[in-house]
């Protein structure tokens, strides 16, 4: 069956980098895109950014210029490389992705389980 599933989550300071993973796995027709979301304390969740299979990227204001998204169709991974990192980065880090499954037209929506990042001052 199709998962999503992260890697790379964890504690570091402020101005420091982290790096995130997700890989999707299981019987995949295509991924028309991937990214992340993220889910602080007290907030609602909110788009990080995304990737498109064509390499098109977007980002929340709060994080272009820090963060890069990345994809490697081959494995069906994304990376996000987080730099100068602010304790307003912490949170639940959910990979999502909008996919097909093999032999299916259907577009559907996938969530990872989540990955905490914190981040100290």
């Amino acid at each position: 069956q199709v998962q999503l599933v992260e890697s790379g989550g964890g504690l570091v300071q402020a101005g420091k980098s982290l790096r995130l993973s997700c890989t999707a796995s299981g019987s995949i027709g295509g991924i028309n895109a991937i990214g992340w979301y993220r889910q602080a304390p007290g907030k609602q969740r909110e788009l990080v950014t995304t990737i498109t299979s064509g390499g098109r990227t977007n980002y929340a204001n709060s994080v272009k210029g820090r963060f890069t998204i990345s994809r490697d169709n081959a494995q069906n991974t994304v990376n996000l490389q987080m730099n100068s990192l602010e304790p307003e980065d912490t949170a639940v880090y959910y990979c999502y992705a909008i996919l097909r499954k093999s032999g299916d037209l259907r577009w559907s929506n996938y969530w990872g389980l989540g990955a905490q990042v914190t981040v100290s001052s």
